[in-house]
């Protein structure tokens, strides 16, 4: 009797559908479609998983028309990236870092089971041991928002540039309203963005005379840390109590040093901005500051300020105050939230933060539970003055005299 041929492929255990063969070292990749088996052996693990992916039992499923997500990603880089902000661009590099996983693909290929399969793995990966593990502290991945954001990003500019659009115009962006429902791994924990005017005052206490007036002008413009930073003294008109929100400062962000100073704000647009005494004050006191040679508003010697310093002065305000607020972005939250609440409407959070888009206006000023408590009170207050006050009726059995009453 014959010897049974031992299985010479074995199972790889994070991969479903794909086998390594014991000596060659080959991938075998395995799909059943309408009841049917098929098998072909690759090279390399990432073939075999773009088989699987893109597989549908036919020839021309393997003869794609499109390209690849790279390419649409390296040629969106060279086309699209110089019109942003430097600090747009290194967001979106870290957010690109999960989807190098699906760049592989054809943009045809990237479809919607393909994006339910790529949350679903990495939405265990985020709940697994091995990365609960990792000493990652409180900042832990809460869900996949910011990735599927990005993917759609890049799918809408893909259909629009004139380079793509015969391949692209067919096709449909596969990021779906579930697949954001799926890629929820935890609650996010509960941080107050913007900083409240009487938690600002008391920041301001706590910081050296140079980093107030940077916090204080950085509240009262509602602008970014950079743009104040960067405020050069051409831009500052005495005279007329305006200045304009132009030049900002470009920082490195991995040393958190200086590296040059942009031509124009995040959105490109000047913005003016009145001069009301308090800004004044503040100018006042840092024209008697001025450096010759230097048209910096705010620096050091006359060399503009690094970031980390920025940070290391505003973290340490925070801390002795006792503040439960981080990061500089706070003070532009919090002067837009204050708009909102003394304004009465978006308008007037749109002035004060220059921004052209209502959403995200309304996403820097969300109001907090101390207005929605007052709002509550003012409702309630109308609600009761049109109740009347309840009256009991002779004919009504109190429940507690029946229940007396049955006992007896």
């Amino acid at each position: 009797m014959s010897k049974k041929r031992p299985y010479l492929y074995e199972p790889l255990k994070n991969h479903s559908g794909i086998s390594k063969h014991l000596t060659s070292n080959r991938y075998q990749a395995t799909k059943k479609i309408n009841g049917k088996t098929f098998r072909k052996t690759f090279s390399s693990i990432r073939e075999a998983q773009r088989w699987r992916n893109v597989f549908d039992g036919t020839k021309k499923s393997l003869n794609p028309k499109t390209a690849t997500l790279k390419e649409v990603w390296e040629v969106k880089q060279k086309r699209h990236f110089p019109t942003l902000a430097k600090s747009t661009i290194e967001i979106w590099h870290r957010r690109y870092e999960l989807l190098k996983s699906l760049e592989h693909l054809h943009m045809e290929n990237i479809t919607s089971s393909v994006i339910t399969k790529w949350v679903e793995t990495n939405v265990n990966f985020f709940k697994s041991e091995d990365y609960e593990g990792n000493n990652r502290g409180r900042s832990k991945r809460c869900n996949l928002d910011n990735e599927l954001n990005l993917f759609k990003t890049i799918f809408n500019w893909y259909k629009d540039c004139e380079e793509f659009e015969y391949e692209a115009r067919n096709l449909v962006n596969p990021i779906k309203t579930k697949h954001k429902k799926l890629g929820f791994i935890r609650a996010k924990p509960i941080k107050d963005k913007a900083i409240s005017l009487e938690h600002a005052l008391k920041f301001f206490g706590y910081l050296k005379p140079l980093y107030r007036d940077l916090a204080m002008l950085q509240f009262f413009t509602a602008s970014r840390i950079g743009e104040v930073a960067g405020l050069q003294w051409k831009r500052v008109d005495f005279e007329n109590s305006k200045l304009t929100i132009m030049e900002t400062c470009s920082w490195d962000m991995k040393t958190k040093t200086y590296i040059g100073l942009n031509p124009h704000p995040k959105n490109k647009e000047p913005r003016p901005v009145y001069m009301t005494p308090e800004i004044r004050e503040i100018l006042q006191r840092r024209f008697e500051q001025k450096e010759e040679g230097s048209n910096f508003v705010f620096h050091v010697e006359g060399q503009p300020l690094n970031y980390g310093t920025i940070q290391l002065n505003y973290r340490e305000a925070q801390r002795k105050g006792n503040l439960p607020y981080s990061g500089t972005h706070i003070l532009r939250h919090g002067m837009a939230k204050l708009a909102r609440k003394v304004g009465g409407g978006l308008d007037a959070v749109i002035a004060m933060t220059g921004h052209k888009d209502y959403r995200l206006a309304a996403h820097y000023s969300k109001l907090d539970f101390e207005f929605q408590k007052e709002v509550s009170e003012q409702i309630m207050e109308k609600v009761r003055s049109k109740t009347e006050p309840q009256t009991q009726h002779d004919n009504v059995l109190n429940l507690s005299d029946f229940k007396r009453s049955q006992s007896l």
